[in-house]
């Protein structure tokens, strides 16, 4: 068996007042169903990928609730797993096609943000977080992800001029990138002289709260030309406390699930052309670097300051811009980072087209501060 992205649909991520979260995801679904070209009626299943409706919107029970605001009364299936939730979506998707249950799935993530204020939504937040022994006692995900970057910086001599780096990346790609949050360039200075929120780590190296949707049809055939093979798709899990980690600079779960699929194609790192990792803060993607064995550990300041990871370097990585400037609605996003893989496979990215020819894309996608990873493996 074989699955393939056959059509996606996305909408613009940000603050997005005049539209709720029922309206995002039947947008970003109907676009996908469109360029898949496929018959509504061929649909098998629905999964639609989110976090937190409940305290950020009051509304659960999404499966049915989508599926009917499109009339496709067949199965539907909400997934969850905190900023992973949409690979997770997709893994369920994948499954179901590779055992032969279903033939044509449709998924969906969708998240609804900006109703609530900054603390309301860090508290919804919060919920991924081990709620006894962190969020009990006020930890937040910028304070852990914090810890991991003091810890990083200790051990391997980071500084936060090389996090900033990464900030100043991945603004620089999102200007080129048209349903990006923000399109605006910002300097490492800028980055460095921004607001702390969690030392070290400050405004500009955390990703922002954003509403918006995204969708994918995957399908057992290759039924058009723009067609891109998901070849592999595995999860990971790690404790989901930073307390019980044997080391916080670096996230087991990534580790695990990207060497899966690597064993699983008897392929290396090295054989990825383009990678989307997940950025919820900078220090995330410089430990995803050498997670996913892009870089030696405590190596991969050298390649991000040697430029290996810019859109011109040997592996582009975000070139959507990342959760940092694409933005972070957080059911949506690795349903984003599989879209931003096939059309860059696919030819089909426009102005933000990456120039060298790629032949195997990868997504990384983290829940909470890493007790889920979802690494996705597309190919043309």
């Amino acid at each position: 068996m074989n699955t393939f992205v056959t059509g996606w649909g996305i909408t613009k991520f940000g603050e997005l007042w005049d539209q709720d979260l029922r309206s995002l995801a039947v947008k970003a679904g109907i676009e996908a169903i469109k360029s898949s070209g496929l018959d509504p009626e061929k649909i098998d299943a629905i999964y639609v990928a989110n976090m937190n409706s409940s305290l950020f919107t009051n509304q659960e029970h999404l499966g049915a609730l989508i599926a009917s605001e499109l009339q496709i009364f067949k199965p539907a299936f909400r997934v969850e797993g905190a900023c992973a939730s949409g690979s997770l979506a997709i893994n369920a998707g994948f499954n179901a096609i590779m055992s032969g249950l279903y033939k044509n799935v449709l998924v969906i993530g969708v998240e609804k943000m900006t109703d609530l204020d900054a603390i309301q939504a860090t508290q919804a937040l919060s919920a991924a977080a081990d709620e006894e022994w962190e969020g009990f006692y006020g930890v937040t995900f910028p304070s852990l992800y914090a810890m991991m970057a003091r810890f990083h910086m200790r051990r391997f001599k980071t500084k936060r001029e090389d996090l900033a780096l990464i900030s100043v990346k991945n603004h620089k790609n999102a200007m080129l990138n048209p349903i990006a949050q923000f399109q605006k360039q910002i300097s490492v200075e800028d980055v460095l002289n921004a607001t702390m929120v969690s030392d070290p780590l400050g405004l500009l190296d955390c990703s922002p709260l954003s509403d918006g949707a995204a969708a994918v049809m995957l399908s057992s055939e290759k039924i058009n030309d723009h067609s891109v093979e998901l070849v592999a798709s595995e999860i990971g899990t790690g404790t989901i406390a930073l307390h019980d980690r044997a080391d916080i600079a670096s996230i087991y779960s990534a580790k695990i699930a990207s060497k899966e699929v690597y064993r699983k194609l008897n392929i290396t790192p090295k054989l990825i052309d383009i990678a989307e990792v997940h950025d919820c803060f900078s220090i995330a993607e410089l430990v995803a670097y050498e997670d996913l064995g892009f870089s030696l550990q405590g190596k991969a300041v050298n390649d991000l300051r040697n430029g290996r990871f810019n859109k011109d370097g040997e592996l582009p990585v975000n070139v959507s811009g990342g959760l940092k400037a694409c933005g972070h609605p957080v059911g949506a996003t690795g349903i984003k980072q599989a879209i931003e893989i096939c059309m860059q496979l696919s030819g089909t990215a426009g102005a933000r087209q990456v120039k060298k020819r790629l032949h195997r894309g990868l997504t990384h996608n983290v829940g909470g501060s890493g007790a889920t990873t979802v690494i996705n493996l597309f190919s043309n």
